[in-house]
């Protein structure tokens, strides 16, 4: 099935303290699409960029399966630009410098090849620029799938609120879902969170693994143990990008299946941080993938003797 993502194809610059980088590819849309092209074949791009965006960038999209029709150069304007330093826990990072460029005035366009999508993931961005991106879909997908992030609840929590009624499928971390809700308890919060009109929740929590929600069932995935993370750039972006292109490679989007997606979207995840940006993601084979959700299987399968 089809899978449509809209959002930002970035740069970054990154500092862990594992190392630096000077501006390498990042952006939610980038991260999604590469981890989604291990899944579906029909993987459609919606997002803009600058006339300082390399080619060979936008070859790499291509080479990994990406429709890079819906991808916008604007010649005379510079791409969006993040800079970060993670600290020694790797788990908070302070944001030193973002210029938004050609995505203050992003103004997404659905080409009509991608009309049919069946499967739509709409990267972080401006909530009012998600809640567009469905207005302009001429028929519903089969499940609207959304990230969002505590700058839009400081900022637009109305165009928030306005777009989550409109959608199948929440993501956000732990601190946002208790920022969102108001409320303490995840349990508590995800209920809050699903009555403005998601019927399925998820919260990341990071190394910590997600959970699931959906009415009264909750599902737990781990996250897996790894020796080293060098980066966790974009590893929530690969765990939705994992998860979709799995709902979309399968075309089930029962509860029992959205368990097997969070699997396969967390191991993208894993894969992600094991390297500085997308470095990870542009070589990964068919083999690793397995290999990897059967380590996450073994993490959490158990016998009641």
């Amino acid at each position: 099935m089809s899978l449509l993502t809209v959002g930002s194809v970035a740069f970054d610059a990154l500092e862990t303290p594992f190392g630096k980088t000077d501006k390498i590819i990042g952006g939610a849309a980038t991260y999604i699409t590469l981890a989604a092209s291990y899944f579906t074949k029909k993987n459609n791009l919606v997002a803009v960029v600058g006339g300082d965006f390399p080619k060979e960038m936008v070859d790499l999209l291509v080479e990994h399966g990406v429709n890079t029709e819906g991808l916008k150069t604007i010649q005379d304007g510079k791409t969006f630009f993040w800079s970060g330093k993670y600290h020694e826990d790797m788990n908070t990072r302070d944001t030193l410098e973002t210029q938004l460029n050609v995505m203050a005035d992003f103004d997404p366009v659905i080409p009509e090849s991608y009309q049919s999508t069946e499967y739509l993931m709409l990267g972080n961005t401006v909530p009012a620029t998600q809640k567009t991106v469905i207005e302009r879909l001429a028929k519903r997908p089969k499940l609207i799938m959304l990230d969002t992030m505590n700058l839009w609840m400081n900022i637009a929590l109305d165009d928030l609120k306005d777009v989550l009624k409109l959608v199948d499928v929440l993501t956000i971390n732990d601190e946002e879902a208790r920022q969102l809700s108001g409320d303490y308890s995840l349990r508590k919060a995800a209920a809050t969170i699903m009555a403005m009109g998601p019927k399925t929740l998820i919260i990341k929590k990071g190394e910590h693994g997600a959970l699931l929600f959906q009415g009264e069932r909750i599902f737990f995935a781990p996250a897996l143990p790894l020796e080293v993370v060098f980066d966790p750039t974009g590893a929530g972006d690969c765990f939705a990008g994992g998860f979709i292109g799995y709902l979309a490679k399968t075309d089930d989007i029962s509860f029992e299946n959205m368990k097997r997606a969070i699997i396969y979207g967390s191991a993208m995840a894993s894969f992600c941080v094991e390297k500085f940006g997308t470095e990870r993601m542009v070589n990964l084979t068919q083999e690793e993938i397995d290999t990897r959700v059967q380590e996450f299987v073994k993490l959490s399968s158990f016998e009641i003797v």
